[in-house]
């Protein structure tokens, strides 16, 4: 029997040495005994780490192995060593073992690993700090207590390393301690005595604590899972526990009694001031018009209006017939400030052209005023409209709607379909149909002249624009049947 003596304190690096050389030198599993640190080795005082036989064989394990190995050597189970040796020697003839989820040495190891990722994760969560004296150099010390189940204090130190390297601190625990001075991380296997120190952190904490409390959801079994009672008695906060669940009750009560007195609506302001403008005797639609766009461009009802250029609004006749919405402006546009300008705009041109619409007689705009891009480098990047951004803007397509009042409405696009029905449906499904809508106007609904320029095949692209121009004359023949009626 093979007497192994290592310290066990979470050190892979310890036991991957040993385990390596007796496999080189074909030791049996159960011909091993793993000792800790503490341990006697016994009448023939065995315990020393076997040394990698010179030419040995080469040991290779899979990574899915070495990286639970690591895990498990945090583990308190005093069986650990001989279950990673275990697998290890099998591992030499059986490559796949660790893919075998049903074999319980991969079993019990994955029990192992979960336990210590678990304790890791409770660590990063309840650890506390508490300020001391400044250290050198004017930098802030803390320090904090926690009693961790396994050897994690290594493993779970670097996080507070990257976390906090803008001060001093000191971990405590059973199981050894970490600390930091600015450059360098310390770990200490040595049992650490218990702190007892308190600041005004604490107090911070129970505020806090108290204020995220939410009795209406108050889960007693949910919330002991997540924070386990054996933390409580090192967070400062948990002494706030027993009487917050025993008031719940009550204070859901007193919050569905209370009230809610809410401030007025953003769109309701605007909805009075727009009603206060129709009122005005001397208001042309012109005016109306300038107006209109005075309003869209200081519109701040969404995030969008910080990262653009400006707002894009509607462009063309306010007797106009025909009323083309697209999703929102490109690149040229939010610079320019004019919808329809850049490539996707040209397509458009061009297809209307063939159709016999003149531009100049149609109202273009767009369901979503400001651009929406992502920055790649130095380039802006389109990215489409959410719902919610869509759905602001809907409010600046019915004022347009109240002052062009178009008979046919082109949707170029599933998001101009959106912004107008509030629906999402496949584009074959509605496409080159004509849709009867509110106040007699029909609704046609196409593809945005952008999706024929994602094309990345110039068959299919030129298929998919010829199609594009049937659909314009197809609203063109709509426009003329509306108006024989």
């Amino acid at each position: 029997m093979r007497r192994i003596q290592i310290e066990g304190q979470g050190d892979f690096d310890e036991w991957r040495n040993a385990a390596r050389a007796l496999v080189a030198q074909r030791v049996w599993p159960d011909d091993v005994a793993w000792l800790s640190a503490w341990e006697d080795p016994g009448l023939f005082g065995e315990g020393e780490i076997p040394v990698m036989p010179e030419n040995g064989p080469q040991i290779t394990v899979p990574r899915s192995f070495a990286e639970a190995a690591e895990a498990a050597i945090c583990h308190s189970d005093e069986n650990r060593f001989p279950l990673l040796y275990r697998l290890l020697w099998r591992l030499q003839s059986k490559r796949g073992l660790m893919q075998d989820r049903a074999d319980r040495d991969v079993a019990e190891l994955s029990k192992l690993v979960k336990s210590v990722r678990r304790d890791s994760h409770k660590m990063k969560a309840f650890v506390r700090f508490k300020e001391l004296e400044s250290g050198q150099g004017g930098r802030r010390c803390f320090a904090a207590w926690f009693e961790p189940d396994h050897f994690i204090v290594a493993r779970t130190a670097p996080f507070f390393a990257r976390r906090f390297a803008d001060m001093d601190w000191l971990i405590a625990t059973p199981k050894g301690s970490a600390s930091w001075d600015g450059e360098n991380l310390s770990i200490d296997p040595t049992p650490a005595t218990k702190l007892r120190h308190t600041d005004e952190a604490d107090e911070l904490w129970r505020i806090y604590f108290s204020n995220i409390f939410n009795p209406a959801r108050l889960k007693v079994k949910a919330m002991q899972a997540e924070m386990p009672k054996k933390y409580w008695k090192n967070l400062p906060e948990a002494s706030l526990i027993p009487e917050l669940i025993a008031s719940a009750e009550d204070r859901v009560r007193a919050m569905a009694a209370a009230q809610p007195t809410p401030p007025p609506a953003f769109h309701d302001r605007l909805q009075a001031e727009w009603e206060g403008e129709k009122t005005r005797d001397a208001v042309t639609p012109t005016d109306a018009g300038a107006a209109l766009a005075q309003q869209i461009s200081a519109c701040q009802r969404c995030p969008l209006h910080g990262p653009a250029t400006q707002a894009v609004c509607g462009e063309g006749p306010l007797d106009a017939e025909i009323m083309l919405i697209g999703e929102q402006p490109g690149d040229r546009e939010d610079l320019a400030g004019r919808p329809f300008i850049g490539p996707a705009g040209q397509v458009l041109n061009e297809g209307l052209s063939q159709a016999g619409l003149e531009r100049d007689r149609l109202y273009l705009t767009n369901a979503v005023k400001h651009f929406k891009y992502e920055p790649r480098g130095k380039r802006r990047l389109h990215k489409r409209p959410d719902a919610g951004e869509v759905r602001h803007c809907r409010w600046w397509l019915e004022k347009e709607f109240e002052l062009v009042r178009p008979k046919i409405v082109v949707a170029l696009g599933a998001t101009a379909y959106q912004a107008l029905t509030g629906e999402t449906k496949p584009m074959e499904e509605i496409r080159g149909m004509p849709i009867p809508v509110d106040e007699g106007r029909m609704l046609f609904v196409t593809v945005h002249p952008a999706y024929i320029l994602r094309i990345p095949e110039p068959e299919k692209q030129a298929r998919e624009k010829a199609r594009f121009h049937e659909d314009l004359q197809a609203i063109v023949r709509l426009h003329a049947a509306s108006q024989a009626a």
